[in-house]
């Protein structure tokens, strides 16, 4: 049920709009001046406020202006019975989303309380399908090791280089490669994700290098493969290690010469991606065992950057933890949750052995399971 809070100094005003929201379904809350209705919007999770202007201890245009401090998103309608037009233009150009003049319009006012609240789920599923859209996240944490990898993202990208990220499992390997993609100067070609170990081996190569019609039983019509999706743009390996070796050769040789063949097909085809890969295997070993070939490891890693697990960066944790519970409320239109301190010394205390995609399906499973604030169970 939507929330609503009243902010007046006049009781009569505040049954009365109470009376007609709650006739409404809505759930109503009141405050009788600004200090107390701050307080309320602050512990409580409302979805619009309606403020007079005219209060004691606080006018209604501070109260906005604290409200838009700490919610720019929270719609605020202005009430007034000493309103002018220049008090209603200012209170628009400080953020109100409407002013209505006491007493107030019934219609008017239901009008615009719809209309606000459908504008602010707007903005919620907007930010939440800008993120899904625009894939990229930001790269957080303050620790030596992650400025060492935004430093060297910012030397390599804009080159040409072949990167070889390595790591575990979770620990970001896929955003390090998507940053060096948007900063590289083929930002606006395509970046072509191959997940090796996701593609059986028999596969592989028609996936990487595509495919004319007939080749195989199941190649009903040609296909165009992996490398040449991404000329011009980026392809990105990741969990190299476990390509099989035959196609590990072809790979060696369409990077040694920017030519692929389809599978099925005769014709040499020129293509330019610029290639990143990724593993959570050490590749040296992996060579000593006859399981990966040396001249591709030199091939793919010109330049190397090594991502740390999560307890070699545990000072990032607090950092990682209320980055993903923002990131996560919003989503789904829930209000902001906060971690009480000894909640995230004992974050920092797990091993996380899925590193961060474990950090952020476990803050998930607080956010949704847990009320205002994240606290450690005693």
């Amino acid at each position: 049920m939507p929330r609503i809070l009243i902010i007046d100094d006049e009781k009569a005003i505040r049954n009365t709009l109470r009376d007609i929201l709650q006739y409404e379904k809505f759930e109503v809350d009141e405050a009788a001046d600004g200090l107390e209705g701050l307080k309320k919007a602050e512990a409580g999770n409302f979805d619009l406020v309606l403020c007079d202007i005219k209060m004691p201890k606080m006018d209604g245009i501070e109260v906005l202006s604290k409200l838009q401090e700490m919610n720019p998103d929270l719609p605020v309608v202005m009430i007034s019975g000493h309103g002018t037009i220049e008090t209603a233009v200012e209170a628009i150009k400080k953020g109100a989303y409407d002013y209505i003049a006491k007493p107030p319009d019934l219609n008017r006012l239901l009008v615009t309380v719809r209309n606000a609240m459908d504008r602010s789920s707007l903005i919620t599923e907007t930010k939440s399908l800008k993120r899904k859209v625009f894939k990229t996240r930001e790269m957080i944490g303050k620790s030596a090791s992650i400025d060492q990898i935004r430093t060297m993202i910012e030397r390599v990208a804009p080159t040409d280089a072949r990167v070889l990220i390595t790591g575990g499992n979770g620990t970001g390997k896929e955003l390090v490669a998507r940053w060096i993609h948007e900063k590289s100067q083929r930002a606006s070609g395509s970046l072509v994700e191959v997940n090796c170990a996701a593609i059986p081996s028999e596969l592989i190569e028609s996936e990487l290098f595509g495919h004319e019609k007939g080749a195989f039983t199941s190649a009903i019509k040609q296909r165009i493969g992996k490398f040449e999706q991404a000329d011009h743009g980026t392809l990105f390996l990741d969990e190299i290690g476990d390509m099989s070796l035959s196609a590990q050769a072809k790979v060696l040789r369409a990077l040694q010469e920017n030519k692929i063949t389809r599978v099925g097909g005769e014709k040499e085809i020129q293509v330019s991606p610029r290639v990143l890969a990724a593993t959570n295997k050490d590749l040296k070993a992996e060579i000593e065992k006859g399981n990966f070939r040396e001249d591709l490891y030199h091939r793919l890693s010109v330049i190397v950057i090594h991502v740390p697990s999560l307890v070699e960066r545990k000072d990032d944790i607090p950092i990682l933890a209320e980055h993903f519970v923002k990131e996560i409320c919003e989503d789904y239109g829930m209000p902001l949750k906060a971690f009480s301190a000894d909640a995230l010394q004992a974050l920092q205390g797990k091993p996380w052995t899925g590193n961060i995609r474990e950090l952020r399906n476990v803050i998930e499973r607080l956010v949704i399971l847990s009320d205002k604030k994240l606290q450690k169970r005693k």
